[in-house]
């Protein structure tokens, strides 16, 4: 899977801000057209965007743009503005039903033929963030291969449900649970929501925390000073990589190599799925170290 640790979103008519983003190392620039942008500014940002898609990836992070969502009647114009060679995905935000997402794969991979780019090279991350969004949150993520993520919008949604939004996050729990689920379903990468408190790390590595014991792998990033939070929360911790490394030498050898399920290690059992587990962190670890050779 693509490394996704931090999505950091630029306005998209804010050429400083992009230049200022670049030096944070997010493994995602989204330059945005949506909230970020105010109505008054829409067409000038999309000329921005499209003039610095490449600039957006040429630090090594993957460049994406955020579109409006269909029932804007923006998101064509959105596309027909950026669609272009660099761009590594779209955003679209307020996903509600397999049908949106259906859409923009069609209209994506008829902007592709039109540009001579590879079908299918542009991915799609899908911004889950109303009610009727979360309902239909399995069904969205597996509409299309192009799906690659998932974000939880809990800004939006909790405006959707008429419910305060609050540090806690309690009136977030199902909601965010239960996306994280749909996501691992459809095998892609749930992306939590934005921490608004960015000057608040100890509550943020609290938060992300709780995040990551219910599946997800990387961050909605709003301000650039939770960039380095990010990257660092969502890498496996250098103990569990250790243990992994520890795991699968024993299993190996001890149990694979001699026709054994299972073998105990420092006076704990070790079968199938806790091998199965440390290969996927080692496997985690081994796609961040090539990302961070390839910058």
């Amino acid at each position: 899977m693509a490394i996704m640790r931090s999505m950091l979103y630029v306005p998209g008519n804010d050429k400083k801000s992009l230049e200022e983003a670049l030096t944070f190392q997010a493994d995602v620039i989204v330059l945005d057209l949506e909230d970020l942008v105010p109505p008054a500014e829409k067409a000038k940002a999309r000329q921005m965007v499209r003039e610095n898609i490449k600039y957006a990836g040429s630090t090594g992070a993957e460049a994406w743009v955020r579109v409006n969502s269909w029932e804007t009647n923006l998101t064509n114009d959105d596309l027909e503005a950026t669609v272009y060679e660099g761009l590594s995905g779209i955003n679209l935000t307020k996903a509600g039903c397999a049908s949106d997402v259906k859409r923009l794969d069609w209209r994506l991979e008829e902007l592709e033929r039109d540009r001579g780019l590879e079908v299918g090279s542009v991915k799609i991350c899908l911004l889950i963030e109303t009610a009727i969004g979360i309902i239909n949150a399995y069904e969205s993520c597996a509409a299309s291969p192009r799906v690659v993520a998932a974000i939880f919008g809990a800004v939006d949604y909790t405006r959707d449900m008429q419910v305060k939004l609050t540090s806690e996050a309690v009136e977030q729990q199902f909601a965010r649970g239960y996306m994280a689920i749909a996501a691992r379903a459809a095998h892609v990468i749930a992306i939590d929501a934005p921490f608004l408190s960015y000057l608040d790390i100890p509550a943020y590595e609290l938060n992300v925390a709780e995040g990551r014991q219910m599946g997800y792998k990387g961050r909605m990033i709003v301000h650039p000073n939770l960039v380095e939070a990010s990257n660092r929360l969502y890498s496996p911790d250098p103990v569990d990589v250790k243990w992994a490394k520890s795991i699968v030498k024993v299993f190996e050898e001890e149990a694979i190599a001699k026709g054994k399920a299972a073998v105990s290690f420092n006076n704990k059992m070790v079968d199938t799925p806790v091998y199965l587990n440390a290969l996927d962190i080692l496997k985690a670890q081994a796609e961040i170290e090539a990302k961070l050779g390839n910058k």
